[in-house]
This record gives C-alpha cells, structure tokens and sequence, in this order.
C-alpha cells in the first residue's frame, strides 16, 4: 500500500462499508446512499464468500481514490475490514480517514462464528488513527453487548448501547435511521475544524463523548 496523499481541507466523502451479502435497498447504508451527495458505497466484492485481504485492498482503493477527508460509516464484518485496514496501513492521525461510524461489529473470535466470519480473526485490538463511534444492540445475534464494548475500549472508540434493536439493519425497522444519521454527524464534527483541519485527538474525543454518545443513549435508553 502506497503513501498517502497531502492533506486536502475539501469537504468528507462517507464511504459506506457494508457487511456479509452486501447492504439491500431496504438497508440504512443504501437509503443513506441514494439520499446523501456525499455518501458512496465502497464496492468490496465476493459479498458472499468474503476474503480479507481483498476486502482491505478494496477499501484502501476506495479511500484513496476519494482523495479524503473520508468518513467510514460500517457494518457487521465491514467494521472488521475497517479495523484491518487500520491495522495494516498505520495512517497519520486523522488523515486520510477522518472519522469513522462503526455499526453492529461482528464478532469474528467466538467459536460459533461462521467459517467466512472467522477467516477475519483475531479482530485487531489497536487504537483507530481517527475519531470514531462504536454503536451495538443488545439482542445482536452476531455479538454479544458486552464484547462490542470490549472492541470499542481497544479501538478508542465512543460506544453507544443502542439497546434492542437486533443488528441493526433492515430486519430491525430503523428506516432511514435517523438517530445513526446524527451520531454520522458528530463524527464528521469531530474529524476536523471548520477549517477542514483534523482535531487534535483529545478535542475529538470530548465532542463524540458531550454531542455523541450522550445524546444517543438518553434517545435509545431514556437516560
């Protein structure tokens, strides 16, 4: 994987990751898709015999061909491709992805997990080179709250309970989502100034936790 171009204060690109089988109409990526100028999904491939390698290379395409500042906003295994590239690239801090949404995590490391979700094991526990939400269910059958928590934790990421909405797809009637819409939001915010420049980490950090995470909960959770 080649270096990284200057940093560009143009306005994010939203790069949508979806997960196993691809994303279907009724998914809030591909509703986000059709509805957002800025949000395009990254065409990974093999959407239902995925392989890791080709997926990370595919999403390292993607990014740089937007020509950043990116925003990842991710589901199931797409989560762990995003980890990956993470892990394999080693960006600066905030440049070429600025910030990243990550939905429903699947967990790749549990012993039922299936042979094409296993094959993106052991799940990188390293810090994310960017701001970014972790948001979970607590009735998802592709992981358990607790070990979503657990990821967030590695990867510096503000978590969200989202309580029962299973994994937080098309089968769980959110629609549009717009509660995921506002937390895609924050991030963006937290990924760089009005400027365009990237936030120092900590500034990134009290923005998800104050504008993010709080909000969120007191919705999904009446707290």
């Amino acid at each position: 994987m080649g270096s990284f171009s200057p940093f560009d204060p143009a306005q994010p690109t939203i790069l949508t990751v979806p997960g196993l089988g691809g994303s279907g109409p009724s998914h809030w990526q591909t509703l986000w898709e059709s509805s957002r100028p800025d949000t395009v999904r990254v065409e990974l491939g093999m959407w239902n015999t995925p392989h890791r390698n080709a997926w990370v290379t595919k999403l390292d395409q993607a990014i740089r061909q937007a020509q950043a500042p990116v925003i990842l906003a991710a589901h199931s295994m797409g989560c762990l491709a995003v980890a990956w590239w993470a892990e394999l690239t080693r960006q600066p801090y905030g440049w070429p992805v600025a910030g990243a949404l990550l939905v429903a995590p699947a967990d790749a490391d549990r012993s039922k997990a299936q042979a094409e979700l296993k094959a993106f094991g052991p799940t990188p526990t390293t810090p994310l080179p960017f701001p970014s939400i972790v948001v979970a269910s607590r009735d998802d059958p592709w992981i358990d709250i607790d070990r979503a928590h657990s990821l967030a934790v590695s990867w510096g990421s503000h978590f969200v309970d989202a309580g029962e909405q299973g994994h937080l797809n098309a089968a769980s009637g959110i629609g549009w989502w717009n509660e995921g819409q506002e937390l895609l939001e924050r991030v963006i915010a937290a990924g760089s100034d009005r400027k365009g420049k990237p936030r120092a980490p900590g500034d990134a950090r009290s923005i998800l936790a104050i504008n993010a995470t709080d909000a969120a909960q007191e919705h999904y959770l009446g707290r």
